[in-house]
């Protein structure tokens, strides 16, 4: 059993890990609505304006 500056040691480690593996998981629904609606941004080939389908100019 660890002690001391050693047990801190492997909680962060054991944290890092953690959150690597959460990260690995997948992408959170926030994650995902932001990819779809940058995906979604389209550039006209004449005059290069961004614009979304979905939202009225």
């Amino acid at each position: 059993m660890a002690r001391g500056h050693q047990k801190i040691q492997s909680q962060a480690k054991a944290q890092e890990k953690q959150a690597k593996m959460k990260k690995q998981q997948g992408h959170s629904a926030s994650d995902q609505q932001k990819a779809a609606a940058k995906a979604l941004v389209f550039a006209c080939a004449i005059c290069k304006v961004n614009f979304c389908p979905q939202k009225p100019h």
